[in-house]
């Protein structure tokens, strides 16, 4: 992206705080991006976890995504409702809209973009399905690490949404571990195109048309609140329906919330075979790392790190 573009915040899931996603519009302007807020942003009903009716939720996020003068969509927050809409949207006027875009931007400056984590998993994987395009796992724009208070966002986060965003300035900063659950093959290392999100979303999904797989990338994984045995029966369903057949790694991100998570994800991963890396800060909590899905990602455990071509647009796919 640019200084000048524009992007589109719009609300697929639950109803985001009004003071927040102000702030968060500032932080954005602040960046040199014009903002527009989709119309149905602020809308609420009768099931307050969800954001205004799912067709209007749709609409903002279809309109945004068609919109040619829209380089990017942000999503305000996750919650719940975001699973919902995947069968409301019209996909081959989404895929149409996003190849004209790409061939008025040049083949440089990649496809439109998707921000968005937790929730928003249901979109980045159906997004990867549906229209092949790269998406942006990252804080969201009216949560406490952009929008915070007056001291502003949180440094970490802020410099690694701007970077994947704008492009590094000096190469791709890897996003650190503290932990190798296991080291795979000799070298301990593993290079794919990086899929995943957040492991309830992701088991929700099975069974449906977009059900995950992550055959031939890397399985990147985070959850908040899950008790263990509640992330075994997710892991258990997504190994029973086949979507860690032909891993080639494993990134693991932030378990807030979730006690002592390790052993059941040692004692459910390990056995794949593939380096599995731990602890990185992507997902819930602070710092949140962005990283690019549907770009290729390197695994490697004795840095315990996850690398990516992130921002590299076409190239990276």
């Amino acid at each position: 992206m640019r200084p000048g573009d524009t992007v589109a915040i719009v609300s697929p899931s639950g109803p985001p705080n009004p003071e927040l996603l102000r702030r968060g519009v500032e932080r954005l302007e602040g960046l040199g991006l014009k903002v527009v807020v989709g119309a149905h942003a602020l809308d609420r009903q009768d099931l307050d976890y969800l954001a205004g009716a799912d067709a209007a939720r749709a609409a903002d996020l279809q309109d945004a995504w068609c919109d040619p003068a829209v380089s990017a969509v942000f999503c305000c927050r996750g919650g719940y409702g975001a699973g919902r809409l995947l069968e409301l949207l019209d996909w081959d006027a989404m895929r149409a809209a996003g190849r004209a875009a790409e061939r008025a931007a040049g083949r440089a400056a990649g496809p439109k973009t998707l921000l968005g984590s937790s929730d928003i998993t249901a979109l980045h994987n159906a997004f990867a399905i549906e229209l092949d395009v790269p998406t942006l796992h990252g804080p969201m724009i009216a949560c406490d690490v952009i929008a915070g208070d007056d001291a502003g966002p949180e440094p970490l986060t802020w410099e690694s949404l701007r970077e994947a965003l704008f492009g590094p300035d000096e190469g791709v900063t890897p996003v650190a571990g503290d932990r190798v659950l296991a080291p795979g093959s000799a070298e301990g290392r593993a290079e794919g195109v990086v899929r995943g999100g957040n492991l309830s979303l992701l088991a929700s999904m099975c069974g449906t048309r977009w059900q995950p797989s992550f055959a031939d990338g890397i399985a990147f994984l985070e959850d908040v609140g899950e008790e263990p045995y509640r992330i075994d029966r997710m892991l258990t369903q997504l190994l029973q329906a086949g979507a860690f057949d032909g891993v080639r790694g494993i990134a693991l991100g932030s378990w807030v919330g979730c006690g002592d998570p390790y052993p059941v994800l040692e004692d459910r991963l390990r056995p794949l075979g593939v380096p599995i890396v731990a602890g990185l800060p992507v997902g819930h909590g602070t710092p949140q790392m962005s990283v690019w899905f549907g770009a290729l990602g390197v695994i490697d455990t004795e840095s315990c790190s996850l690398t990516g071509s992130w921002g590299m647009g076409e190239q990276a796919r």
